[in-house]
């Protein structure tokens, strides 16, 4: 065969593969790219949805609502920082607090990325959700050297009690803990090994990339948003230690540890509008409003705090106070902002809700996608629709209560376990997160 027919060949076959490779938007939708095409600047990352939204639309029944969001399918798409990556954004799938599930959650294009910030025992500061959680997230139970450092070491289940650990990231220092791998969130309360205690993922989740996500400490996580494209934004929270690390932690305050937070940022040039600092600890929100204001002013001021009926109705109250404080974003979980009529047919914002917008407060809200199918929601107690469970049977009715989040209770933005489902709304919507330069 001649020279001339090979090459000929060869080029056919190349543009035969081309065509055959997977078409990739870009977020202008100016045009298509293929696989093949080099990277695009940093201002026109893929953003990729996958199936989601997609289920989510068709699971709901005829409505304007479903039509508009219909008529967005094939965009245009932007990162949204309307979307706080809860977790990383990915923990559907992905471990929490990793570099996948973070990855995932930009990937999906979350603008506003999070590290649940902790301290380990040389007062290094690791993105981890809660200080005492590394049993269930991480694969420290399969490190002995580790393992006997833990709070409560490991005891197998038998005929009276559950299996049992406790290890906090504040038993190890920073280098051990940077040796862990991220798991999905679980145990086996059956366990009678550290092995079988590794399992117990609920079912609506996956172990399909559970192998070993990658743990970050903050500095690491700081690294990692600002490289990634299309210029992130920071979400950190300060995570109150629970009672078995008592603070003072050998001498390290409460005070430090949350002045070494932001210290972290600063120390890294990040400018503070980037960075959303949350706590769940009054005191450090006030301390930050002082020592740190260009932090302060846009600090998010979480609050758990009306769990029952009666603190509910105290939390709702509180809301004015915090506000005279000086306090601009109160993010609470989102059944507290939602109720029903009296028919438990429609869902209508709650008088948390009302009363947070009278005095002036704005909503950042967690988090959606977070629960499984809502078929299961009522008959479960399911904590994130517990206000309004009675009135939700199938998966579409998503979009309906984000829908009230947002054009009825007013919410500046979302926390999202699952990036890609509040993303799409935002985009078909047009919806824009807080802006730094709107708080004094």
């Amino acid at each position: 065969m001649s020279s001339s027919i090979v090459n000929l060949l060869s080029l056919a076959l190349v543009a035969s593969i081309a065509n055959g490779l997977p078409q990739i938007l870009d977020s202008s939708l100016s045009k298509r790219h293929t696989a093949v095409e080099a990277p695009l600047a940093k201002s026109n990352y893929y953003i990729s949805f996958g199936p989601r939204p997609f289920y989510i639309i068709n699971n709901m029944t005829a409505s304007p609502l479903k039509t508009k969001l219909q008529s967005c399918e094939n965009g245009p798409f932007e990162i949204s920082t309307f979307v706080f990556g809860h977790r990383g954004g990915g923990t559907l799938q992905f471990p929490e607090e990793t570099v996948e599930s973070t990855m995932a959650g930009a990937r999906m294009g979350a603008g506003v990325l999070e590290c649940d910030v902790s301290f380990t025992g040389d007062r290094g500061l690791v993105c981890r959700h809660s200080l005492c959680d590394l049993h269930t997230t991480t694969n420290i139970l399969l490190k002995p050297e580790l393992a006997k450092k833990c709070t409560i070491p490991f005891t197998p289940a038998n005929g009276t009690a559950p299996a049992n650990a406790l290890c906090c990231t504040s038993d190890i220092t920073t280098a051990e803990y940077t040796s862990l791998c991220g798991k999905q969130d679980g145990f086996n309360a059956s366990a009678k090994t550290p092995a079988d205690y590794q399992y117990g993922t609920p079912t609506w989740r996956t172990e399909l990339y559970d192998t070993c996500g990658t743990v970050m400490t903050l500095d690491s996580y700081i690294t990692l948003v600002d490289s990634l494209p299309g210029y992130r934004n920071f979400t950190p929270e300060l995570k109150t230690p629970p009672a078995q690390v008592p603070m003072p932690f050998k001498g390290y305050t409460q005070e430090q540890y949350a002045r070494d937070m932001l210290n972290a940022f600063i120390n890294r040039g990040i400018d503070p509008s980037r960075v959303w600092a949350q706590s769940f600890n009054p005191p450090d929100i006030y301390q930050w409003l002082k020592e740190f204001p260009a932090f302060g002013k846009q600090a998010v001021f979480l609050d758990e705090s009306g769990d029952t009926p009666s603190t509910y109705n105290v939390s709702v109250s509180a809301l004015a106070g915090i506000k005279a404080k000086g306090v601009n974003i109160i993010s609470p979980p989102f059944n507290y902002l939602l109720t029903l009529t009296p028919d438990n047919k429609t869902i209508i914002p709650s008088p948390y809700a009302l009363e947070a917008k009278r005095v002036g407060l704005d909503i950042v809200s967690w988090s959606f996608d977070r629960s499984g199918p809502l078929a299961k929601v009522l008959a479960t107690g399911e904590y994130y629709y517990s206000s309004i469970a009675p009135a939700l049977s199938y998966d579409g009715q998503m979009y309906n209560v984000l829908d009230v989040l947002i054009n009825q209770v007013g919410v500046k933005g979302m926390f999202s376990d699952w990036a890609s489902t509040v993303v799409y709304f935002a985009n078909c919507f047009g919806l824009k997160g807080p802006v730094s330069s709107n708080y004094k």
